[in-house]
């Protein structure tokens, strides 16, 4: 029995240090988002949002009719377009509308990029503190292009929309000769979320108030003004 007592140390002592790996890289996957910009204190779910409609309220089932009519009357094209915009999470959803591939300018696509990161870590405070369940999670008759379906209580606000309309406000004025055609990209990337069935109607409006301000605040902030002018002289050579 002595003589496999080292063995025994040994093996529990190599289990401990994999448990203790595996729980820190589990506690790092789980870690919030941090701003690198914006604070935190300006952002607090309850000071910036209202509440989602109630689960169950009359609100919530006139968005879930509003939903199963916006998907019927889609095209087949148009859900198509929606899937797309689903598995492209990035400022390049402005690509086509602009006729300039972003990434292709690293001061702009950088910026936006930090845009864009900002942004969700906003989103990310109310989507826990509210956890709003998403409409095929209310209504399972609801189609939808959530194949893998996800985190169902993350409905409110969408990243997907806090992104278009936050980066999309920040291009546009970088490119003001082109923001009706950037700003009506930003709203239709959001209408997307709810022909994928995966967003109500409320949630994607939340997001345009909180990009709104995502994006002025960092129009206003004095550590922005070199990454916004390094951009604009990118896309002035760029032609734009």
């Amino acid at each position: 029995m002595t003589a496999w007592k080292p063995l025994f140390l040994a093996f529990a002592a190599t289990m401990l240090m994999a448990g203790a790996a595996v729980a820190q890289q589990t506690s790092a996957a789980k870690a919030p988002r941090q701003f690198e910009i914006l604070h935190a204190e300006d952002f607090q779910p309850d000071l910036i949002l209202p509440p989602p409609p109630a689960r169950g309220s009359e609100q919530e089932k006139v968005e879930l009719a509003q939903l199963h009519k916006l998907i019927a009357d889609s095209s087949p094209e148009r859900r198509e377009q929606a899937k797309w915009d689903q598995e492209h999470e990035d400022p390049g959803l402005f690509d086509a509308a602009i006729g300039l591939k972003l990434e292709d300018l690293p001061a702009t696509w950088a910026l936006l990029k930090l845009v864009q990161h900002e942004g969700d870590t906003a989103a990310d405070g109310p989507k826990v503190r509210f956890g709003r369940i998403r409409p095929w999670s209310a209504d399972p008759t609801m189609p939808n292009c959530d194949d893998s379906k996800g985190n169902p209580s993350r409905s409110y606000p969408s990243g997907h929309a806090t992104l278009s309309y936050s980066v999309g406000t920040v291009l546009a004025r970088l490119m003001p000769a082109k923001a009706s055609v950037i700003m009506a990209r930003a709203q239709d990337y959001a209408l997307s979320r709810q022909i994928c069935g995966v967003h109500f109607p409320s949630d994607t409006e939340a997001s345009h108030a909180l990009a709104s301000m995502v994006a002025t605040r960092l129009l206003l902030d004095p550590s922005m003004q070199p990454k916004l002018e390094a951009a604009r002289a990118e896309l002035a050579r760029a032609g734009q």
